[in-house]
C-alpha cells in the first residue's frame, strides 16, 4: 500500500478529529439548547460569571449576536444577570442551578461517550492516543494566533 503524502495525512487527520468532535457534540446535544448555547453554558461553568462582551470574545462572535443567546438563555432560566462587581454600566451573566444541572449532564454524556470509544481501543491505542492529545494541545497551545 503506498505511503500518504503529507497533504493527504492532514487531510485525513483533520477529517478525523472533526468526525471525533461531531460524534462527542451529539453524545451531550441537548434536545433543548443549541450548540452555541451549551458552549456558552460551559464557558460560564468554567470561568464563572462573565459579561455578553466576554461570552461573544470566547466564541469568536460578535456582542449583538451574543445577546440573542444570552437571551434565549435566560428565558429559559438558564443563566442569571447579577450587577458587576466594580463597573455599574456593566451586567454580569451566571449560571442558575437549571443551567449548572445542564451543563453538567452534557458534559456527564460525553465523557460517558468517550468512556465508552476508549474501552473499545486496546491499551496501546489508547497510549498512542493520549500521547497525540498531549501533542495537539501543546501545538495549539504554542499558536502565536
Amino acid at each position: 500500500m503506498p505511503r500518504k503524502t503529507n497533504e493527504t495525512a492532514i487531510t485525513d487527520f483533520g477529517q478525523a478529529i472533526g468526525l471525533l468532535v461531531r460524534r462527542a457534540r451529539a453524545a451531550s446535544a441537548s434536545h433543548e439548547l443549541s450548540w452555541t448555547e451549551t458552549a456558552v453554558l460551559k464557558r460560564l461553568a468554567k470561568d464563572g460569571a462573565a459579561t455578553t462582551a466576554d461570552l461573544a470574545r470566547s466564541q469568536g462572535m460578535r456582542p449583538q449576536s451574543m445577546r440573542t443567546i444570552v437571551a434565549s438563555l435566560e428565558e429559559m432560566g438558564m443563566i442569571a444577570r447579577k450587577p458587576h462587581a466594580t463597573d455599574g454600566r456593566q451586567v454580569n451573566l451566571e449560571l442558575t442551578p437549571k443551567g449548572s444541572a445542564e451543563e453538567k449532564s452534557a458534559t456527564d454524556a460525553k465523557r460517558t461517550w468517550m468512556a465508552q470509544a476508549f474501552a473499545q481501543l486496546n491499551e496501546q491505542e489508547r497510549e498512542t492516543l493520549f500521547e497525540a492529545g498531549r501533542i495537539i494541545k501543546r501545538m495549539v497551545e504554542s499558536d502565536p494566533q
